[in-house]
């Protein structure tokens, strides 16, 4: 059961992904890394992995995560703290889950 749930997750990651890549997008943003509201906990975020596929792809990532320094740097992408200038930077914007609006 555990073995069939963790394919799965493997399997929507890569999905997710393969459907960005297939975009032919210059800059893609991650809003927020965070897997829950008010939290700051990100490092196993399943969001990592993604980004880590469509970086290979030579696609740039830019976030949007404000517990982040602006302008500092987290897995090679840029962190930004205005919304503003974060929307109009990215062809897409790829929301990871953190609360029950976003699943």
């Amino acid at each position: 059961m555990i073995g069939a749930v963790v394919n799965s997750n493997n399997v929507c990651k890569h999905f997710t992904a393969d459907e960005i890549i297939s975009r032919n997008l210059e800059i893609v943003g991650v809003y927020r890394l965070t897997m829950k509201s008010n939290s700051d906990n990100f490092r196993a975020s399943v969001i990592q992995d993604v980004m880590k596929h469509i970086m290979t792809e030579g696609i740039s990532i830019i976030i949007y995560e404000p517990t982040l320094e602006d302008g500092s740097e987290f897995s090679r992408s840029v962190v930004v703290n205005d919304i503003d200038r974060f929307k109009s930077e990215s062809d897409v914007i790829l929301a990871n889950s953190f609360d029950s609006y976003t699943r």
